[in-house]
């Protein structure tokens, strides 16, 4: 078999130049992409709660497009006989849809044909993308599924102008074999200095004492004056009124750990900042280099005097700061936001103003941009505002522009970029065989980081694979790239694939070693079982600690489901689907019962219950199977139930 890197080049070469010998060269347009999400359970029967049946398979089903090779697209092509051609000599075809620097736009242009077409109605972006190879984008311009369906095939990788790409539909694009890139790092010290700038002009009332100066007497509309035409000035000099706070020995509480937080991070405390951080896996060691501490996200909020936020949109942090946030804040807190407006319940921190619990914000990015105009939040007299400048240098935006043009330009070659966003190309024998280990590996990962209690960041990371087979017969690059992304893509904003997965690893500071041991086993099936292992970590559920000291769990498939059968040094057979409520207890007759009338008095469903000990009538692990989140009081009420000695419940 090839090496990757070979097959992986000559499989997205083969998307953009059709062969030569055929009559009409139209780009064949499916890579080989691993799915942008594997959460969905891809059985096509679920096991009984007995677990005696036999007969369930795994379904292929929702891997076709992944398989879909690049003969099979052209002949799929055949279905749009107005698609355009293109001639395997031509160049490539660059639609640029919003402004980008004129370093990029240079180095596009040494390589395709580069239309620069802003403000496109997206009806005018669908119309023109059929004739595109590649689009290149920022955040005003949404990359729906109707665009990917308008271009027919053809468009082979979307550039999105800076790091989020919540603009950009990533499924769709991989259905449609489509690349998608982003430029992550050029604007980082952008937009930390950003919030820097923020945070000081805030402290000292700077744009509230400029407008004070520059106000006018009288409505300039009644004057038929501009603001610099002859205007009589009211010259306000309120020096008493704006008197600020200084930002020397307060404690900053950046949230959010990542590239622009640890850069806000440096310059806070070279502006005489006591600093602490909160990050779920950010390595302690990291922080501690640059006099950071790492706190829980409670104390984190509870202690600071200024309040900068960096941490990603993903729905576990969709408004976290909200009212019963913000009701545990030192009053008279000042809150800076340069990340993702979605983290601030917007509402709620108007009230959080009025009352004086927050004494100041300076926002830079908001829910709905650009904002409404009557907005309570834009309008308060205690907010500064700016319209999402973060990234808003000329070095950034030059940056930004080379960083794109040369990962799409890299695409369109063929090659493989580190900031590739969703996955292309597997051979297809290899994930075949692997898929019901792809989801069990992934779900590994996903129920290892909700085992990990907050504070002292994840870096140590070890995975143990076992197989009947030689172990340089065993191709793990897949199923080590879905243990990262099962462990990074829950806590963080990146999209974690084959491709970037070391790469996101090592960004994030994680250290994945692997292990692979020969066993008994049917030879049949590339994997036995798959272990996880992290070390230096305190866990949330002491019982999945093993002898050692890690976080251990360890799973294998079972006709086609994955399965959880060890958790420390407890063996369990636990169905990985759905959600999960893992309880420690006194082995006696009855448990199973009692949480089970609990459950049902809520109206959660369970779908299976399995028990697992080391010595009878000692401790043992009770694992719940729910369709349904239960509420907090009904969990609240399992921990109440005295024979029980911790729980835990995780969505996986």
């Amino acid at each position: 078999m090839a090496s990757s890197s070979t097959t992986t080049k000559s499989l997205l070469s083969s998307t953009f130049s059709a062969s030569k010998s055929s009559s009409s060269t139209v780009t064949k347009a499916s890579l080989l992409s691993l799915l942008r999400s594997t959460s969905a359970t891809p059985i096509s029967q679920k096991l009984s709660h007995s677990h005696n049946s036999r007969h369930h398979y795994y379904s292929v089903s929702p891997i076709k497009n992944v398989l879909k090779t690049a003969t099979e697209s052209e002949t799929s092509l055949s279905k749009y006989p107005d698609v355009d051609l293109v001639s395997s000599d031509s160049k490539p075809t660059i639609l640029v849809s919003e402004k980008l620097g004129s370093a990029g736009i240079e180095l596009l242009k040494g390589f395709g044909d580069v239309d620069c077409s802003y403000n496109l109605s997206p009806e005018q972006l669908c119309e023109k993308i059929s004739r595109c190879d590649a689009l290149i984008v920022r955040s005003g311009t949404k990359v729906t599924r109707e665009v990917f369906e308008a271009a027919k095939g053809r468009l082979k990788v979307v550039g999105r102008a800076g790091v989020g790409i919540d603009n950009v539909d990533l499924q769709a694009a991989t259905e449609f074999g489509c690349l998608v890139v982003n430029a992550p790092t050029a604007n980082t010290v952008a937009a930390a200095e950003h919030g820097i700038a923020l945070l000081a002009a805030m402290a000292r009332n700077v744009s509230q004492a400029d407008a004070s100066m520059k106000s006018v007497k009288g409505p300039l509309e009644e004057k038929n004056l501009t603001l610099w035409d002859g205007c009589e000035f009211a010259g306000k000099w309120e020096r008493n009124k704006y008197v600020g706070v200084s930002m020397v020995g307060k404690t900053v509480a950046v949230m959010g750990f990542g590239k622009v937080g640890s850069e806000v991070a440096r310059r806070a405390k070279g502006l005489g900042m006591n600093v602490i951080a909160h990050d779920p896996y950010a390595p302690a060691d990291r922080a501690r280099a640059i006099g950071v501490e790492l706190v829980s996200f409670e104390q984190a909020i509870a202690t600071a005097d200024f309040i900068s936020l960096h941490m990603p949109l993903i729905p576990t942090t969709s408004k976290i700061f909200n009212d019963q946030t913000f009701s545990k804040m030192k009053k008279g807190v000042r809150i800076v936001n340069v990340a993702r407006g979605g983290v601030i319940d917007e509402d709620a921190l108007v009230r959080a103003l009025d009352s004086g619990i927050v004494a100041q914000a300076a926002l830079d990015v908001f829910i709905e941009e650009p904002p409404q105009t009557d907005s309570k939040l834009i309008q308060h007299h205690n907010v500064t505002v700016t319209p999402h400048l973060g990234a808003s240098t000329k070095e950034a935006q030059e940056g930004v522009a080379i960083e794109i043009a040369e990962a799409v330009v890299g695409a369109l070659k063929g090659e493989l970029s580190a900031t590739a966003v969703n996955a292309p190309m597997v051979p297809p024998e290899i994930l075949f065989e692997l898929a019901p280990y792809v989801v069990l590996a992934e779900k590994l990962g996903r129920l290892a980081v909700q085992l990990v209690a907050g504070g002292s960041g994840i870096k140590s990371i070890k995975v143990t694979y076992r197989s009947a087979r030689d172990p340089d017969d065993l191709d793990t690059r897949l199923l080590r790239a879905m243990i990262t992304k099962g462990i990074i893509e829950p806590i963080s904003s990146s999209f974690v694939n084959l491709v970037n997965a070391d790469f996101t690893a090592k960004q994030k500071g994680l250290r994945i070693s692997e292990e692979r041991m020969v066993v008994d086993a049917n030879p049949e099936f590339p994997v036995d079982s798959i272990q996880v292992q992290i070390s230096n970590v305190d866990s949330k559920f002491a019982s999945a600690v093993s002898e050692n000291g890690d976080v251990s769990i360890e799973g294998k498939v079972k006709f086609g489901v994955p399965h959880l059968t060890c958790l420390g040094s407890f063996g369990v057979d636990v169905s990985l689907e759905g959600n999960l409520i893992l309880c420690r207890q006194v082995d006696q007759p009855g448990m199973i019962g009692k949480v089970g009338n609990i459950l049902g008095e809520q109206n959660v469903n369970v779908s299976f219950m399995s028990v697992g000990r080391t010595v009878r009538r000692n401790k043992a692990i009770m694992a719940i199977g729910v369709d349904e989140e239960p509420n907090k009081d009904a969990l609240n009420k399992i921990g109440q139930v005295p024979a029980i000695e911790e729980f835990v419940f995780l969505k996986l």
